[in-house]
């Protein structure tokens, strides 16, 4: 699983020019997924996230995680994170999870995500042509590869 997180103090997802989700202050997760991915993958992937002490504390460190500061959280698959450029202009999509794989590992990350925030997320639609405008906070932007743990 690979993700980009970026902190937003609001996002808002659109679908065929009709709002479909909005969060205030928090998280937005752009979520790829390839036919590798395990459970176990998701579970450390939603700890990690989770856990993430990217929000500052009162003193302007960051030092606070989701959770600290009752943040909420919008995930929306995006199986071109899993793009590889390597050979010419045009990037592949070969490593990603086909749809029949990537959509069910979706709804269990949702599932998951939930259960370790105690709460729901707004999501995207899987699949779907969405328009997203966020305010990036910071900017803080942070890429995670389930299979490269640093």
């Amino acid at each position: 699983m690979r993700t980009v997180i970026q902190r937003v103090t609001s996002c808002t997802l659109s679908i065929g020019g009709q709002e479909y989700s909005r969060i205030g202050y928090g998280l937005l997760l752009l979520l790829s997924f390839e036919e590798a991915d395990t459970p176990e993958d998701r579970e450390w992937l939603c700890s990690k996230i989770t856990g993430l002490r990217i929000f500052d504390d009162s003193q302007g460190a960051m030092d606070l995680d989701i959770r600290d500061i009752g943040g909420e959280i919008m995930v929306v698959s995006q199986f071109t994170l899993h793009a590889s450029t390597r050979k010419g202009n045009r990037p592949s999509y070969s490593k990603a999870a086909r749809p029949d794989i990537a959509k069910p590992a979706y709804d269990a990350f949702i599932e998951s995500l939930e259960l370790s925030l105690g709460e729901k997320v707004a999501t995207g639609q899987f699949g779907a042509h969405m328009e997203i405008a966020l305010v990036n906070d910071g900017p803080v932007t942070i890429f995670i590869d389930s299979k490269n743990r640093e």
